[in-house]
């Protein structure tokens, strides 16, 4: 087997990068290119090189400058009108996303661009958001100038159409924090207001104290009532209607029952009522709803397909080049694509060699050739020179709209998986109502007087405020847990159903293997520098992807490159030239010449052969890459759960696969998204807890269909598509520890059930008897209601660093 050396040499003093044979000098110190050497120069020229002093090689690579007519499409007004958040005559204000965005030298940087810029008046950077929000002069410094800025010094702005359409879906709390503060200010004025009844001072016990301080109390109850409480009725009421008891009905019946009995007890002159149990079990409830909606917020989960898609396109009119935002393309329209850039309506191919990845639609990373007059469907990157297309559909009536907008891509029905709580509700409803009755009837019996009493205290000290509380903490925790180490969950309810899952279906490409990764070794003669040399510079001139892994493997990245007197690449065979006086071939056996050929069936990787000369020394051998710890992942997994393996590639790595799964591991191959989707469908019908984790769009129907989908994506500012759970592909060695961490969160939830129901049977016990006072009332709500809270807490934080989900 040859062996690859790689030389040893310094990094650039700006990107950190390894130095070119011919490093750049400037000002004592070396660059990697012309770009980092430029962005070094401008920061010291307005002496910002402090920039350098917080980390060491903190800027980023420029070795490929930004376009000059990339950023035309920011002239326009109708899209600086949908991106700039604020505008008056002389300011204008703008939020940025920032992916490159990695050190506190680029927040030190990014809030210094008024040191760069005149136009630039301020910039704040949200670092846990990756955002920038600039304020500035639009008549010094236009919004195209700006961004040209910062992509000068390695901060490109992530502009897309979510961008534009203002996709982004913030949720307004406001209304949240309006019930908080009022059930806030009711429960801490009648707590304040019942301090003398409770402790029974002389001075406030008179006839009339009594009587002004019930009204006051019931005047401060009454916008708790109406106006916090309000969504526990209206959601009461539509489970109602829908034949179903959820946890809000024993809530909402409960706050009714105390309001009508206070108001009743104050007004009759008999008591002072509950009031402060009132305010202050609908004030915990709405803290718990707040502390759950915070954390849904943090996650910005409503993305669609668009968010792929590049602002704007180069349009070709008049063999005039022009930028044209993508909501206006027309049927006809022709424009370029260029390298690396996304094909954003279904398009015929006019002009340029065509080698589209459609990763994005069908999860397979093999680029496919595209010949001229052949329809692109929208959604594919071009990998090559630039192509020139004529749109057939416009955006919005695409394939790739059509596939997202499909009936399959949408549940349908809510999960089969009942969460917890609403099993707990149904029976926790019933057996209330069962002892408010039956302890009124006893009551009725021996002493009528005592019936209503008894009936109205039960209801009311053994409603499931903790019950209630209990998973919203418990579970929002979990997902701030969670979140902290890359694994975004869309809802609460999702980390209870991941809890219940006992069959995993997992996807192949890009969800268990790393595309970018694949191992590559030569097998042969060892290879000499100049070799070594020979094959990087012709497969540099091949986007061929295995050209590109065997550059990337040889590591020359910096090397002059040789010079090429003929080239030439045949589709699915190799590639020939001639450098020098050397002829050089580099493809499969058949087109080297290769008298040994690879026998169909026992070959289970890719082989690239080499030939100098006519002189054969070997081949370079490409293996899918699996990601990191994926054996112990899924012998954990498989321990308590059945797994199965869904691909659409064919089954040449069977074997390896199976060395991987446990031994009853269903695999399928060559399965398109219906029949994944079929797939799914038969294995809940079968009665199992499903879920599906795979990577791309194709995948999104069987994502859907299952209990639980995680998509796995190596950017989650960029992911596909609208699943449960997105985890970062960093930490799929975690995956089987976050299934754990769900099944400890469940029995958290469980405990803290058990707890509060040992203080309902506490109260219980004087609610029965007749003997439930509003001082007991308030004592026990509030402990209860406390207690669930700090252990839930307390719990899943413990259980989360146990875990190692948490450092």
């Amino acid at each position: 087997m040859g062996k690859v050396e790689t030389l040893n040499s310094t990094k650039c003093f700006h990107c950190g990068d390894s130095l070119p044979g011919v490093a750049i000098s400037y000002d004592a110190k070396e660059f990697c290119c012309v770009g980092c050497k430029s962005v070094y120069e401008l920061l010291a020229t307005n002496n910002l090189c402090d920039y350098y002093n917080l980390d060491e090689n903190p800027g980023l690579s420029l070795k490929n400058p930004v376009s000059k007519v990339k950023f035309n499409f920011l002239d326009d007004e109708q899209i600086q009108k949908q991106l700039i958040q604020y505008r008056d005559e002389k300011i204008s204000r703008i939020t940025f996303h920032m992916p490159t965005m990695h050190c506190s030298s680029c927040i030190w940087l990014l809030e210094s661009l008024y040191k760069l810029e005149k136009g630039v008046a301020n910039s704040r950077v949200d670092f846990l958001k990756k955002q920038v929000s600039i304020t500035f002069h639009h008549e010094v410094c236009s919004l195209r100038k700006l961004v040209e800025l910062l992509s000068a010094l390695g901060y490109e702005p992530s502009l897309n159409l979510n961008d534009l359409e203002g996709k982004k879906k913030q949720t307004n709390n406001r209304k949240l924090l309006y019930q908080v503060g009022v059930a806030g200010f009711g429960f801490g004025n009648i707590m304040l207001i019942s301090f003398p009844e409770y402790f029974g001072l002389d001075s406030f016990s008179s006839t009339y104290f009594s009587k002004l301080f019930g009204f006051l109390n019931m005047a401060l109850a009454l916008p708790v009532f109406l106006y916090s409480a309000q969504d526990y009725f209206i959601s009461a009421y539509k489970s109602l209607r829908k034949g179903i008891i959820n946890i809000d009905f024993p809530l909402a019946l409960g706050i009714l029952v105390m309001f009508s009995r206070s108001s009743y007890e104050v007004i009759s002159h008999t008591g002072i009522g509950f009031f402060d149990t009132l305010a202050g079990l609908v004030f915990f409830l709405l803290i718990g709803k707040w502390v759950q909606q915070r954390t849904i917020d943090s996650l910005s989960f409503e993305r669609d397909y668009k968010s792929y898609f590049p602002v704007a396109v180069s349009l070709i009119n008049t063999n005039e080049e022009t930028t044209l935002p993508v909501n206006k393309l027309k049927i006809g329209d022709r424009i370029l694509i260029r390298n690396n850039e996304i094909i954003p309506a279904d398009s015929i191919l006019l002009k340029g060699e065509a080698h589209v990845d459609f990763s994005f639609v069908t999860g397979e990373n093999d680029p496919i050739n595209k010949i001229l007059g052949e329809i692109i469907y929208a959604g594919g990157r071009q990998i090559g020179g630039t192509i020139e297309l004529e749109v057939c559909k416009t955006v919005s009536q695409s394939y790739l709209t059509q596939l997202w907008n499909s009936e399959h891509f949408s549940k349908g029905s809510e999960s089969t998986i009942q969460s917890f709580q609403t099993v707990v509700s149904k029976y926790f409803t019933f057996v209330l109502l069962a002892l408010a009755i039956g302890s009124a009837l006893f009551w009725y019996w021996f002493d009528p007087s005592k019936s209503m009493i008894a009936f109205t205290s039960v209801l009311i000290i053994a409603c499931p405020c903790a019950l209630a509380l209990s998973s919203p903490f418990a579970l929002g925790n979990s997902m701030r847990m969670l979140g902290r180490s890359k694994f975004y969950i869309k809802s609460p309810e999702v980390v209870e159903r991941m809890a219940k899952i006992n069959h995993l279906v997992f996807d192949k490409t890009g969800t268990i293997t790393q595309a970018a990764e694949s191992e590559i070794a030569f097998h042969g003669k060892a290879l000499d520098e100049n070799q070594i040399h020979l094959i990087h510079t012709l497969c540099s001139n091949s986007v061929h992807p295995l050209s590109r892994r065997i550059v990337s493997y040889l590591a020359l990245d910096h090397t002059e490159k040789m010079v090429i007197n003929s080239y030439s690449e045949i589709n699915g065979k190799g590639l020939s030239g001639i450098i020098g006086d050397t002829s050089i071939k580099i493809g499969s056996s058949s087109f080297v010449n290769c008298l040994s050929k690879d026998a169909e069936g026992e070959i289970l990787s890719t082989r690239v052969y080499v030939s100098i000369d006519e002189v054969i020394l070997g081949y370079f051998e490409l293996n899918h890459s699996y990601r990191k710890g994926l054996s112990d992942v899924l012998q954990s997994l498989g321990k308590k759960r059945k797994l199965s393996l869904l691909s659409g590639d064919n089954n040449s790595e069977r074997k390896r696969l199976e060395g991987f799964f446990p031994k009853d591991t269903q695999m399928l191959f060559e399965m398109s998204p219906s029949e994944k989707m079929l797939y799914i469908h038969q294995l809940k019908e079968s009665g199992d807890k499903v879920g599906m984790i795979g990577d791309g769009l194709n995948d999104a129907g069987a994502l859907k269909v299952a209990d639980i989908g995680i998509s796995v994506t190596e950017n989650t500012a960029h992911f596909s598509p609208g699943s449960d759970v997105i985890m970062d592909a960093s930490v799929f060695h975690k995956l089987s520890r976050f299934f754990r961490y769900a099944q400890n969160t469940l029995n958290v939830i469980k405990t803290s059930f058990v707890i509060s129901l040992i203080y309902n049977i506490v109260g219980l016990s004087f609610a029965i008897q007749g003997l439930l006072s509003p001082v007991m009332a308030a004592i026990l709500m509030p402990i209860s209601s406390i207690s669930v809270i700090v252990f839930t807490t307390l719990s899943t934080y413990i259980l989360a660093r146990k875990n190692q989900i948490i450092e």
